[in-house]
């Protein structure tokens, strides 16, 4: 390990952070858990070519600890974990690599629940779930709840319902213009969410096919050339569900909508006095937290250890309705940004945890 890696771990508030190597299938893989107060760590896996170790590091840690803060805030008895794998999975991932991640997984005893995450998918984790206990986002056919972008979907929606209420009085987007950028598995249901209330939807993707596929299904959408655009439009809300750093400082300057609130990662580039929150509130602008939002698909997952309900597990998901309300008066009640509200709410709920590390059978 560099020099520049162990500074990375050495300053994180990390409990544990595990490294695998396995020859015979050429895996490389490591596993953070930032905090176990309220339970095993959960969170999934992302497979991802990464420059090198330095930069895997950084990502888990970094990952992990969003981890906690969203099991946290959506209320779940689950601390934050993550997992990384380095490798192109185009090219690397094979089952052999994936029952020799299992058992890395499962080296840990039940500390690490892991699930799907980029460049993984149901499939992987069906495989993965041959060689340990703690795997989560399988398929329906092997006990699992399936797409996790179904429920991560709705908690957006029912988010983006609290703040409405929030903002002009009524829990519904009927009659409000929202445009959302990225239309892949979560940004194309939460269209026909939004849709089914009322509400006018503009979209923008990349990639045609998938704005084809959805204006097919909806004619009524309406669609923007590029986010520059769509972000420049008279929006009520601007919804991104792409990839993370959405809300840099020239989309927030330009930025004309009322709300804020999408299913995609890591949406502020800046964060702490003066940053992206600071800015957004300065413009008036209501921002629903990314974690807070978009904590479907782990509550999802989470429910699959219990044997997985749809109907109970689509019930806690709707309580982000409530979580985005406390969120947001918390904000409000004490003048600061919602980001650095649902962060003390968390911290809040891991402080009052069980304050040991987790382990099985405690």
């Amino acid at each position: 390990m560099t020099h520049a890696a162990w500074t990375t771990l050495a300053t994180a508030d990390h409990e544990q952070v595990a490294v695998c190597h396995d020859r015979a299938t050429g895996l490389r893989a490591i596993i953070a858990l930032h905090s176990t107060a309220l339970g095993p760590g959960l969170g999934g896996t992302r497979f991802h070519p990464y420059a090198g170790f330095d930069d895997a590091l950084a990502d888990v840690l970094r990952l992990s600890r969003a981890m906690s803060y969203k099991n946290a805030v959506a209320g779940l008895a689950h601390g934050g974990g993550k997992a990384v794998i380095l490798g192109d999975p185009a090219r690397d991932k094979t089952p052999e690599l994936l029952r020799a991640y299992g058992r890395f997984v499962e080296s840990l005893g039940g500390r690490y629940v892991t699930a799907c995450d980029v460049g993984t998918y149901v499939a992987d984790m069906d495989v993965v779930a041959e060689t340990t206990r703690w795997a989560t986002g399988r398929s329906p056919e092997n006990g699992g709840a399936g797409d996790s972008s179904v429920l991560t979907a709705y908690g957006v929606f029912e988010g983006m319902r609290a703040a409405a209420a929030h903002v002009w009085g009524e829990p519904t987007l009927a009659g409000r213009r929202v445009g959302i950028a990225g239309v892949g598995k979560v940004g194309r249901l939460l269209a026909g969410h939004l849709l089914a209330d009322g509400a006018e939807v503009v979209v923008t993707d990349p990639n045609t096919a998938a704005v084809v596929a959805l204006t097919a299904a909806h004619p009524q959408l309406t669609t923007s050339p590029d986010v520059t655009h769509l972000t420049s439009l008279d929006l009520d809300v601007y919804s991104p569900c792409a990839m993370g750093g959405a809300l840099d400082p020239a989309t927030v300057e330009r930025l004309r909508a009322t709300v804020v609130c999408g299913g995609a990662n890591n949406q502020l580039v800046t964060d702490g006095a003066g940053g992206t929150a600071d800015r957004l509130r300065a413009r008036g602008i209501t921002y629903c937290p990314d974690y807070l939002v978009n904590a479907g698909g782990v509550i999802q997952v989470s429910d699959e250890l219990h044997g997985f309900d749809m109907e109970r597990a689509r019930t806690a998901t709707r309580a982000i309705h409530d979580h985005t309300a406390e969120v947001l008066r918390t904000a409000d009640e004490h003048g600061i940004t919602p980001a650095a509200a649902a962060d003390r709410i968390a911290e809040q709920r891991m402080a009052g945890g069980r304050d040991t590390l987790w382990l099985p059978g405690t």
